[in-house]
């Protein structure tokens, strides 16, 4: 029967023909490599390889083999490990050096490593004699001679695998769970180590490998005696002189166990660490009883937000009970921080006092954070929290607790076992832990997902698991960053109120890193703005909307915001033009203008009428906003500015991209801030 239909490449989409001047020694490499392991299936004598593996003397060859090999895996992960560690986490003079050593073994000759064994070990050498004379140690021509050569030049292939596991690992995990109360040591083995178990097994695997077919460095340095240093390899090569058909089943045998290695591994030369990816659903799945509608209640205005120091007003907002039921009620902490550094300010809150801090990029907002947990050398912090001074004290043992922006739950806990870590890393018992852990995620609407990894919880859930967790680990000072920013507009709201909720019967204070101006409003006592590593403003959230002293926070808000020097009849703009004001500062005086969008009108001719600051310009982007539109007007004789107008008015005024119209403001709507 005639076969018809559509013939299917089996290439990739994308790809192509590879050229042949690269096609040809690429292939005549792989047949130099593949030939001789060819040759010796050819050659082997398929009917006498069981005799010759079973012999007594390559049964003992193998057997010491696996002893020595799986000595020197033992000395490698023991060694190794921190070393690997040392390499991907400190800085220190001279790193370079230990790297080229540690390499050196995997380049230098088996046999000038085994000179190299004998002239440092040996009876002659710089430690032979030191180690005999004081333990009776003698390790040439000893098995433990071979499991030093196994070891000298197999631990590379562990180092490298697990440092480059440990490199793709990403700080921030270790250092929330320092923040935690997760001691370096705590940290390395609960955290670290579980997260790079990838890159241990394949470092492990190739080591294991490595000192099993070693074979130069041990006959220089620890002979070849059978029973006692006689590994196959070193076999092999006796075999070859007097039995080239056993020689060749016993290497036979050693490159099936290598190749199985190899495909175990599968290419992994190096583990990737689980570095805590989540593939959340389409859609945010909302914990048990979660409303999905909706934020339970809209976010306070300007004006509703209470000022530093001063009970939280009643109502949907606001109200929260002070401590979770079931939870210990914890103490109160004020805040007094002395910031030098790249970062420069003074702060102060009161207990239950909770802070946003807003600024551009760059301003110094992580910079600040990381000064007050402990974690940066750009910026120190004196910090004293409540009663206890805490500036010389390590991350683990000052009490603030971090939450990063996208949570960094440990992926290999479940959501319970990360609340309750940092309660275990204070000391708490498993049970009590754990029973104080799941309050606090009953409390955050989460309760039913404590068996869960981070990788089956949603954004939202993970977020709120994250929060969990830093609540319950008792912090006088709570640090979140940009705690939102990765959930979408309706997951947000969720989190936002819950956030809201919780940080009402918080004892301590807490300090938000946002980009939002709803977050910095509805969720912040006071407003902190940070530009260039300095305090720009700090006051209420009302009077930060009211009266903005950066033209960033301005931006945030939603206005224009032009810097400039007074003059008698407005502001001379540091970009261009002129900007008439109904009252200006004194002339000389460096100022900001204020002008909302809304405040702006659009013309395709140019006004007669009232307004007394009067541009032409070009339409270069419509936007939508709600239910109104947002069109930014470039000029070359004034600044850029945002204009608000219903889609109606835009239809009428047959506004696109490219069009010129006329901007016109009234002096009376512009807002001049002194700087």
């Amino acid at each position: 029967m005639k076969r018809s239909g559509m013939r299917v490449s089996a290439r990739r989409p994308g790809s192509s023909r590879p050229p042949l001047a690269l096609a040809l020694p690429a292939l005549a490499a792989v047949a130099f490599l593949a030939l001789p392991l060819v040759g010796i299936l050819v050659r082997t004598e398929w009917g006498e390889l069981a005799g010759h593996l079973t012999a007594p003397g390559t049964v003992e060859a193998l057997r010491l083999s696996l002893l020595v090999s799986f000595w020197a895996l033992g000395l490698s992960l023991l060694l190794g490990v921190p070393l690997a560690w040392l390499l991907a986490r400190v800085s220190f003079p001279g790193k370079a050096l230990v790297r080229s050593l540690v390499l050196l073994p995997m380049v230098l000759p088996p046999t000038v490593g085994g000179v190299a064994l004998l002239l440092a070990f040996g009876r002659r050498g710089l430690l032979g004699p030191w180690l005999e004379g004081t333990f009776g140690i003698t390790l040439p021509f000893h098995t433990s001679g071979a499991v030093v050569a196994a070891t000298f030049v197999a631990m590379p292939f562990l180092v490298i695998s697990l440092e480059g596991a440990l490199g793709g690992l990403r700080p921030r995990y270790e250092e929330t769970a320092a923040s935690l109360g997760a001691s370096p040591v705590r940290v390395f083995f609960t955290v670290t180590l579980p997260m790079v178990a990838p890159g241990v097994l394949a470092g492990a695997a190739l080591t294991w490998a490595r000192a099993l077919g070693e074979f130069g460095a041990t006959i220089t340095f620890a002979g070849n005696l059978p029973g006692t240093t006689q590994t196959l390899p070193l076999q092999v090569y006796l075999l070859l002189q007097e039995e080239p058909e056993a020689a060749t089943s016993v290497s036979l045998l050693l490159l099936a166990i290598a190749m199985g290695v190899l495909i175990a591994l599968r290419g992994r030369w190096t583990g990737t660490p689980t570095d805590g990816r989540r593939h959340p659903a389409p859609t945010e799945e909302p914990a048990p009883g979660e409303r999905t509608t909706g934020e339970p209640a809209a976010a306070a205005p300007a004006t509703a937000v209470p000022a530093a120091g001063q009970p939280a007003a009643a109502g949907p907002a606001t109200a929260g009970p002070t401590a979770p039921e079931g939870v210990p009620p914890g103490g109160r902490w004020a805040l007094h921080a002395d910031v030098t550094g790249f970062t420069r300010l003074t702060l102060d809150a009161g207990p239950g006092t909770t802070i946003a801090v807003v600024g551009p990029n760059g301003a110094g907002k992580t910079t600040l954070l990381r000064a007050l947990l402990g974690l940066t050398p750009r910026a120190r912090a004196d910090l004293r929290l409540g009663d206890e001074d805490v500036t010389a004290l390590p991350p683990h043992r000052r009490h603030v607790a971090w939450v990063p922006q996208d949570g960094a739950l440990f992926p290999h806990m479940s959501a319970l076992a990360n609340t309750a870590y940092g309660l275990r890393a204070q000391g708490i018992a498993r049970s009590e832990a754990r029973r104080e852990a799941q309050a606090w995620l009953d409390r955050l609407g989460v309760g039913p997902l404590g068996h869960r990894k981070p990788a089956q919880l949603s954004g939202g859930q993970a977020q709120r698991v994250a929060l969990a967790r830093a609540l319950a680990a008792r912090p006088r000072l709570l640090v979140l960053d940009e705690p939102l920013a990765a959930l979408d507009q309706t997951t947000r709201a969720h989190v936002r109120h819950t956030l809201r909720t919780h940080l009402a019967g918080f004892g301590g204070v807490c300090l938000v890193v946002t980009h939002d101006p709803v977050e910095a409003v509805s969720l912040a006592d006071r407003v902190l703005v940070l530009q260039d590593g300095r305090a720009l403003q700090d006051d209420t959230p009302a009077e930060v909307t009211r009266h903005p002293r950066s033209p960033w926070v301005a931006r945030m808000l939603g206005r224009n915001a032009w810097p400039g020097t007074a003059t008698p009849d407005g502001l001379a703009l540091d970009g261009g033009g002129t900007l008439v004001a109904a009252e200006p500062p004194p002339p000389g005086t460096p100022a900001l203008a204020i002008v909302g969008p809304e405040a702006v009108s659009l013309h395709r001719e140019k006004p007669a009428g009232s307004p007394r600051n009067v541009w032409p310009g070009t339409v270069r982007e419509i936007t939508a906003s709600g239910s109104r539109l947002r069109v930014l007007v470039t000029s070359e004789g004034a600044p850029d500015l945002v204009a608000e107008i219903t889609p109606q008015a835009a239809a009428e005024l047959g506004l696109a991209d490219g069009v010129s119209v006329w901007t016109g403001i009234k002096a009376t709507e512009a807002t001049i801030v002194t700087l």
